[in-house]
């Protein structure tokens, strides 16, 4: 093979591995590999050392479930935050949205993923064990369920409700959805901050 040929492979290897990030598609991942190696290759070097250095030093929080480096998040061990309330999201996206509202003060445990029978993904898929662990911790009194408002985030909810209602040890806590504030099909990343905070403001006893 020439090296015609390998650099060839090489650079399909790379833009198939853009492809892969959220919202790449073929033509941008090209865009993006060209300026990578082109334009700036100060800048792929940079990005390169930046990826090795977070997979090495960042990993999920044994408590909440986020990622952060060391064993436990920043969040976690704020002797500020009200630990009788407890919101569930789905991703560190989302947490990030909670907190940049500056609506809530409690803590969090993020699912990292949400139901979804399309693709074969349920609540044992999610790790909910670890949900009803933190959920059990008897100074939580009330849970907060901020999942988004897709169809995938509602079965989400869903799930969650069903299952901690049957729990003996969940089932006399309050259980919380956001409000409707914020619109069905929408994600609380991509979410304003105003209709964020009032959601959580609004938010329901489930049941």
């Amino acid at each position: 093979m020439s090296s015609r040929d390998n650099h060839r492979d090489s650079f399909k290897e790379l833009v198939g591995a853009l492809t892969k990030l959220p919202g790449v598609g073929p033509k941008t991942a090209q865009r993006y590999a060209f300026h990578l190696l082109h334009v700036d290759r100060g800048i792929a070097q940079d990005l390169s050392d930046s990826i090795i250095n977070a997979l090495i030093k960042i990993s999920n929080c044994h408590k909440c479930n986020t990622l952060c480096e060391g064993k436990v998040c920043k969040i976690c061990t704020d002797r500020d935050r009200d630990p009788a309330k407890l919101c569930i999201v789905e991703s560190p996206s989302d947490l990030l949205a909670v907190e940049q509202s500056h609506a809530f003060d409690g803590l969090y445990f993020v699912l990292m993923g949400k139901v979804s029978f399309i693709d074969g993904v349920g609540p044992k898929d999610l790790g909910f064990e670890r949900l009803f662990f933190r959920a059990e911790e008897e100074e939580v009194k009330e849970i907060i369920i901020a999942t988004n408002f897709t169809a995938e985030g509602e079965a989400t909810a869903q799930a969650i409700e069903s299952l901690f209602k049957q729990h003996s040890k969940t089932k006399e806590k309050k259980l919380a959805r956001l409000a409707r504030g914020v619109p069905y099909g929408a994600e609380l990343e991509y979410t304003d901050l105003g209709t964020i905070a009032q959601a959580f403001r609004e938010r329901k006893q489930e049941g």
